[in-house]
């Protein structure tokens, strides 16, 4: 793991659940979504990869609803 991953992964640890399975981070992007939360929704994605495997497409629309 590179050392921007693991810094980002500690803060991670150290300011959400100290246990977090991919689930609950979708379940967690939904709500902050819904909440209209993007910070917190847009480092949950990228901290678990939730947007690898998607089509481009998808990563395009979701770069949109969440204005990086």
């Amino acid at each position: 793991m590179g050392k921007s991953k693991t810094r980002i992964f500690r803060k991670g640890i150290n300011d959400q659940i100290t246990r977090l399975s991919r689930t609950d981070a979708v379940k967690n992007v939904v709500r902050y979504l819904n909440e209209n939360d993007l910070t917190r929704a847009h480092d949950l994605i990228t901290m678990f990869g939730l947007d690898a495997g998607a089509s481009y497409e998808h990563v395009v629309a979701m770069k949109n609803i969440l204005k990086i």
